[in-house]
């Protein structure tokens, strides 16, 4: 009796045991391989699934993407500059079998050839491609990788550069030539300038030049811009030359008319002798006038 109760536990213990072997749950991100005595017979899918214990092994494959760094490699550009260059790459299972079939570590593999592409791609362009057309270089590697890992039941998604090492010296070179980039700039908007204020100026003469009084006004208006500040002296030259030319229109015609009435002392424009004779010399030789105090100052 009691060798017929052991028994029974036995056989009860070695069914459960049995049970726990052939009952298993697949995971929503997972697909079940079932090998039976090594030979794959059947893929489940999430969910509950039973295999027969001892006989049959169901690995799980992970169907989510997968983040995976790509280490910093030391390149050398296609114009001889020296770079390291960091990348991450994505990449998911797409086919269970392949990935457990075709290839001892999928994941270690993938490591590998990323970073052997990453060195041949980068290698076939410059230092100024490697840095301003990223997208190209990233879609580059993302299609050498998919036509080798598609065999192995894996799709690279998305490969990008994550961080570009320069040397020291090319990166003075660099802020050297950044800065004349800008100082060119600075030089080309002020000449600009120096153009557009040189057609105004132009402008603006023609105008004073068909408008005499213009200039007047002009003037006016810069003694009250310069009239602000009250401690302030200014000294502030009349138009000579327009003012002598006055004066000589204007002796003439007095001449004309002296010349007609004469009076002892006194010319025909009923100025004084004293003050018509300097303005005559004025006339006759502009550069006397600052000795006859014409120029007008305020």
């Amino acid at each position: 009796m009691t060798i017929l109760i052991g028994s029974i536990v036995a056989i009860v213990i070695v069914l459960v045991i049995a049970a726990v072997l052939a009952v298993h749950v697949v995971n929503q991100y997972e697909m079940g391989v079932v090998f039976r005595l090594g030979r794959v017979t059947d893929v489940k899918k999430p969910g509950l699934a039973l295999i027969i214990p001892l006989i049959d092994r169901m690995p799980k494959v992970s169907m989510r993407i997968v983040t995976m760094p790509i280490q910093s490699q030391g390149i050398i550009t296609r114009d001889n500059v020296s770079v390291d260059i960091s990348a991450v790459a994505y990449f998911r299972v797409v086919d269970a079998v392949k990935s457990l079939v075709a290839i001892e570590n999928v994941y270690s593999a993938i490591d590998q050839i990323a970073q052997t592409t990453l060195r041949k791609v980068v290698g076939q362009h410059t230092l100024d491609e490697t840095l301003a057309e990223t997208d190209v270089i990233n879609s580059g590697i993302r299609e050498i990788l998919d036509v080798t890992t598609l065999e192995w039941g894996v799709e690279v998604t998305l490969v990008e550069l994550k961080d570009i090492q320069l040397p020291d010296s090319m990166k003075r070179a660099m802020a050297r030539q950044a800065e004349a980039e800008r100082e060119k700039r600075a030089k080309i908007i002020a000449a600009e300038g120096e153009s557009l204020a040189a057609a105004a100026l132009g402008d603006a003469s023609d105008t004073m030049m068909a408008h005499p009084l213009a200039l007047q006004l002009r003037n006016l208006q810069t003694l009250v811009e310069l009239g602000v500040d009250k401690n302030t002296t200014v000294v502030f030259p009349a138009p000579l030359m327009s003012t002598i030319s006055e004066l000589g229109a204007f002796m003439a015609r007095e001449t004309a008319s002296a010349n007609a009435v004469k009076v002892p002392g006194v010319a025909a424009t009923g100025m004084p002798r004293g003050l018509v004779d300097p303005l005559a010399a004025v006339v006759q030789n502009p550069g006397q006038a600052d000795s006859y105090g014409i120029v007008r100052t305020i």
